[in-house]
């Protein structure tokens, strides 16, 4: 058990390398989770991983992504500040490891794991990153979701909260959910949308597609309004405004490529050409992250 979780804790790392996430910290021990009152008893709690949502009702708790598997110890103490109520429901916005990496022992203090059924699946067989090759180990039974949905929406109530999931086609993933909290106005995107004011992984392998991912947003534009807590998957609460600054980079990156796809590029040839040099200068880390995100946007724009 211990040997899996490792090798898939060093398989996330790799996964993130190409510039798009915050890597795995090397030390779990001097991390510490820092809590963020968002009104209506709803909470954005940040750490090493995705960042964690806890809606509390009247007899429980929905919580929203786990975080990598070292930090469950010091997410359930901050959310027992919160509150002493249970988790009943533990929510996967999307499969990767900084999500999902608390599954198991959230699941053995009694929370039921739900997520759109392609997590499931993908936690179950395993998975390869199509820019770096590497790969994800099946997961153990406990890590798998325990309650899942296809496609279109799905609610999840608790003492008098209301969470709705829906699930985004082929986005970041072919597994994104987001989930809007109406009482609180709270919008959490997981990995479709950040607001490190960085270019997002493409996890093109495993269903991902640029056109996914501008859709999603779209969707995060009609529904949000000015005073929308938008919980991004990582980077710092965001509002609306964030988000049309990120779906316009989407927009302008899948154009610019897409043209050059329709005129026979290669994706050699697309990446010499550096469509996006201007958009790099911002969304970027780094040189390989200007050149992956082109990879990403290539292959999930080639498809369509």
């Amino acid at each position: 058990m211990l040997r899996i979780t490792l090798a898939a804790l060093a398989a996330t790392l790799l996964l993130f390398g190409g510039g798009a996430q915050a890597q795995m910290p090397a030390d779990f021990s001097k991390i510490e989770v820092k809590t963020i009152d968002l009104g209506h008893k709803t909470y954005m709690l940040e750490g090493a991983g995705g960042n964690v949502i806890v809606a509390v009702g009247t007899d429980g708790i929905i919580m929203i992504d786990g975080q990598y598997a070292p930090m469950h110890d010091k997410l359930k103490a901050a959310i027992e500040k919160i509150s002493p109520l249970p988790i009943k429901y533990l929510i996967n916005t999307h499969y990767h490891g900084d999500h999902t990496g608390g599954n198991a022992a959230f699941h053995k203090d009694g929370a039921i794991i739900v997520a759109q059924d392609n997590i499931r699946v993908r936690l179950a067989a395993g998975t390869t990153n199509g820019i770096s090759g590497a790969k994800t180990p099946p997961q153990p039974a406990d890590s798998l979701p325990t309650d899942t949905y296809v496609g279109g929406t799905r609610v999840i109530e608790v003492g008098g909260r209301k969470a709705v999931l829906t699930h985004v086609n082929n986005a970041h993933t072919d597994g994104d959910t987001y989930i809007y909290f109406a009482d609180a106005n709270v919008l959490a995107t997981g990995d479709t949308f950040n607001n490190r004011k960085r270019y997002q992984t493409i996890d093109y392998a495993n269903g991902g597609d640029i056109h996914g991912m501008i859709r999603a947003n779209k969707a995060y534009m009609a529904l949000a309004n000015d005073d929308t807590k938008v919980v991004p998957g990582h980077g710092g609460l965001a509002k609306k405004s964030d988000v049309a600054n990120f779906l316009n980079m989407l927009q302008t990156a899948h154009d610019r490529i897409d043209v050059l796809i329709k005129q026979g590029k290669t994706e050699a040839e697309i990446i010499a050409a550096k469509p996006l040099a201007d958009l790099d200068a911002t969304w970027a880390d780094t040189p390989k992250a200007a050149e992956d995100y082109t990879k990403m946007v290539y292959n999930s724009s080639k498809r369509s």
